[in-house]
């Protein structure tokens, strides 16, 4: 697939609102609409475009508590990490999970209601997880900065 300047911008502009019409789309590029619905089908079909998603306003829904917490497993074998991974996708409450190098093996993205609803989930669903050796948790104090948008 060739991947070319207009294409980098139509990718801007639908990452900052993926809502925009074609027509609208195809003004800011000065392209024709069937232009700009052909481009945006072969970044679909490629694989670059992945999804199309809303983005929720974590205050509204009473979820603006975030919690960053480190995992060490007991063991490093294929088996534990597999069920692990398995595990803790399934986990509503986890919004990313990173393996990562270093101390610990991975870093989990929690979003819940409050430091009560944190404790329950890692009294009840977290540490019930087999496998896990240890974890260490850090709250957010400041969402400084945040965003979907990957530069390309």
């Amino acid at each position: 697939m060739i991947f070319d300047a207009t294409d980098r911008k139509l990718l801007h502009l639908l990452q900052k609102d993926s809502k925009q019409t074609t027509k609208a789309l195809a003004l800011q590029l000065n392209l024709s609409v069937t232009a700009v619905y052909e481009r945006i089908k072969k970044l679909e079909q490629s694989g670059i475009i992945k999804q199309y998603v809303a983005l929720v306003d974590k205050g509204k829904v009473e979820k603006d508590f975030v919690a960053f917490c480190h995992v060490k497993l007991v063991q490093h074998s294929q088996d534990y990490v597999v069920r692990f991974e398995r595990e803790v996708a399934q986990l509503d409450e986890v919004l990313e999970c990173y393996h990562l190098s270093g101390d610990y093996d991975y870093l989990l993205k929690v979003l819940v209601k409050d430091m009560k609803a944190f404790r329950v989930f890692m009294v009840e669903k977290l540490t019930k997880i087999n496998h896990i050796g240890s974890t260490h948790s850090m709250f957010m104090i400041n969402e400084v900065k945040y965003t979907t948008a990957i530069s390309v």
